[in-house]
């Protein structure tokens, strides 16, 4: 590569050709990862505070989830001890039984400041018992 200037010059322009093929590689990884970002695994609409979404479905079969703030749950008013999801899918299991039906619908109803693990476990249970079905509800204000 030939270059002018006089011989013992220091050559002080930068050199592009390698910050350019570190930008094209980012480019392609950027490429490559981008679609895999927008898809999600779970989708959610918040619930709204309206006073028509207050009231939960009236229906004479389903099951009630309550998720405290001190991290107890509730199915049907029944304490579960531990509070993972292997208690819940028991309970929701036995509540299938009892009734009947393996459509129930789950009403989920949690405390503003309730921890996420636990309203997550109660909807991986109500996943795992095959729930197509259920209703979030906003917090109640006090």
């Amino acid at each position: 590569m030939a270059m002018g200037g006089k011989a013992g010059e220091v050559f002080t322009e930068i050199n592009v050709t390698p910050l350019t093929d570190v930008f094209l590689v980012l480019l392609v990884i950027m490429i490559l990862i981008a679609p895999l970002v927008n898809q999600a695994v779970l989708k959610v609409d918040p619930p709204s505070n309206s006073p028509a979404t207050q009231k939960p479905p009236e229906k004479e079969d389903k099951i009630t989830a309550d998720v405290s703030k001190t991290g107890e749950i509730k199915i049907n008013g029944v304490v579960m001890t531990p509070p993972d999801t292997a208690t819940i899918m028991r309970a929701i299991k036995a509540e299938q039984t009892k009734t009947g039906k393996q459509d129930l619908p789950l009403i989920l109803n949690s405390d503003e400041d309730a921890l996420q693990k636990y309203v997550v476990a109660v909807m991986d249970a109500a996943a795992g018992c095959s729930i197509r079905k259920m209703a979030i509800m906003p917090p109640k204000k006090d």
